[in-house]
């Protein structure tokens, strides 16, 4: 770095003493004028921010209010019993995790839990796989793994891994309203391994779930182990510093009371009205810059650290869908978003680099640098230098080549990686995106485009059973999905074509073989001949 780059950088960097955090903005491309524009807009940001931490209403499509920054930091909880409730849920976390720990909690057949299941989807699992991937040793007392599909393959996969552990396996099902379909299907699919190796599922599952919801009442009923609450106020995406994260990670040893100090230190720097000196007011504000205000840039996620290769991952979640959002608070037509992808760093270098160093101008890189290598000390793999030394020269040097070519970027940096510093780290994001989301005026909290996806979803499979209760027995009666389209009355002919070659696949139905779709016949019996089950 020149003298004329390090004067840039110390003008154009933030630093956190108490986080050991970084935050370098000087390859971005963006002057400090630039930032001092969104004067009046940020003012407006902060007060919107401000109102919704004291408990103001911030999703109108559900009446809901928005709390996660309560989670941790109780005292700010509007209400006395809301405080109370935040803290008791966090000491019956930290209790129910060592008694599970220590086998006061342990499995009928004797023993101990030496293996978790977290049944969820989105937020529901992105954040515990994030922290459990991140911060869990070869060494944590329990092992989690994830079931966040409706994949069954994926089921069979992670029961296949579990085998005869199966006995000493604690099942954490993860549902705020208790009826994600995909949560369900998976709670499904291990109850019922449970049954064929003879085991008694509740006397191994624990629900993570809100009061009264249909999970809820049937953990209630079924006797399950334990029960934990979510709330209408914590969002599945921002939901990571609830029972929902901090269970899975207890249960592998992870210092969660250091994760929620780590937040609750960045939630503070991010309430600073100087923007210069506030993090996640500085991201919004530059994303909003490479980005004309529309998104035009993707965010480009690069951590240098194999232990936060799913930072990408979970904040694709946070980040598109709060941000992609096809109106604006007054109905508005914006078409807005933030598109996020990113690998790690220096595998990118062999990946997809060469595109952004040569390719389009649609993107800004963030790269995550982390200062220490690791525990102990290092190998040297040749005189001077060990592959930690490596690692942060290819950041540096990606770093350099990308602003040759005058493409932006930004670099996090922390000490190293702990429960503090990712506790910072998604705070810094949940507070940027809300900055953000008030910079171009859309609703943060809320994903109707994400509910139209479920609500054709069941029609799929409602169109699905009608067309089976009316297919023909005979295979001389087979008929193809056009026909059976008509007989129901329906013009959904693509989707109840493929909805019957999906059953025919799997044997549940019987299909004759051809190259045209629409010549493709369908019935419930065997085709003379055919042997097929196509």
């Amino acid at each position: 770095m020149t003298v004329d780059a390090f004067k840039r950088f110390s003008a154009h960097s933030f630093h956190h003493p108490a986080l050991a955090f970084t935050f370098d903005w000087s390859r971005a491309g963006i002057a400090r004028s630039t930032i001092e524009a969104f004067g009046p807009k940020l003012v407006s940001a902060f007060e919107r921010m401000g109102a919704l931490e004291g408990g103001a209403l911030a999703n109108s499509d559900e009446q809901r209010r928005v709390g996660h920054y309560w989670l941790r930091s109780p005292e700010l909880a509007p209400e006395a019993a809301l405080r109370s409730e935040i803290e008791a849920t966090v000491a019956r976390v930290l209790e129910l995790a060592e008694r599970v720990r220590s086998g006061a909690i342990a499995p009928p057949s004797g023993g101990r839990f030496t293996e978790a299941v977290v049944v969820g989807i989105g937020g529901s699992a992105l954040g515990p796989q994030l922290l459990i991937d991140a911060l869990a040793g070869a060494d944590a007392p329990v092992t989690v793994h994830f079931a966040d599909n409706t994949d069954p393959d994926g089921f069979d996969r992670l029961i296949a891994r579990l085998g005869a552990n199966l006995a000493r396996t604690l099942v954490v099902v993860i549902s705020k309203s208790g009826g994600t379909k995909e949560t369900r299907n998976g709670m499904l699919e291990l109850e019922n391994a449970f049954r064929l190796q003879g085991l008694e599922f509740a006397r191994h599952a624990i629900a993570i779930t809100q009061a009264g919801s249909e999970l809820d009442s049937r953990a209630e009923a079924a006797g399950f182990v334990a029960r934990l609450p979510m709330w209408d106020w914590v969002g599945g995406r921002t939901s990571v510093t609830s029972a929902v994260g901090l269970f899975p990670s207890a249960l592998a040893g992870i210092d969660v009371t250091a994760l929620l100090a780590g937040a609750a230190e960045m939630d503070r720097a991010t309430r600073a009205t100087d923007v210069f000196v506030n993090p996640a007011a500085l991201l919004a504000c530059i994303w909003y810059a490479l980005g004309d205000g529309n998104g035009r840039r993707a965010m480009v996620m690069l951590p240098y650290k194999d232990s936060l290769q799913l930072s990408s991952r979970y904040l694709q979640q946070l980040v598109m869908e709060s941000l992609g959002k096809r109106d604006d608070r007054a109905g508005n037509t914006v078409s807005q978003g933030l598109t996020v992808y990113g690998n790690k760093g220096a595998t990118d270098q062999h990946a997809y680099a060469q595109q952004l160093l040569d390719g389009p101008d649609d993107f800004f890189v963030t790269f995550i640098e982390i200062l220490k290598d690791r525990a102990g000390t290092s190998l040297e793999v040749e005189p001077g230098i060990t592959s930690g030394d490596y690692l942060s020269a290819f950041l540096q040097g990606t770093r350099r080549a990308l602003e040759a070519r005058e493409k932006p970027s930004l670099t996090l940096t922390f000490s190293e990686v702990n429960a503090r510093a990712l506790g910072a780290f998604i705070a810094l994001y949940e507070r940027a995106v809300g900055l953000y989301a008030e910079l171009v005026d859309v609703n943060a909290y809320h994903q109707p485009a994400v509910e139209s996806g479920k609500v054709a979803a069941a029609a799929v499979l409602t169109l699905q059973r009608r067309a089976v209760a009316i297919l023909p027995v005979s295979p001389d009666a087979a008929r193809t999905a056009r026909e059976l389209a008509e007989s129901l009355g329906t013009d959904e002919v693509d989707a109840l074509f493929v909805a019957l070659r999906h059953l025919a696949a799997n044997g549940r139905i019987h299909a004759t073989s051809s190259a045209d779709p629409s010549a493709v016949r369908f019935c419930r019996g065997a085709a003379p001949g055919e042997g097929s089950s196509a």
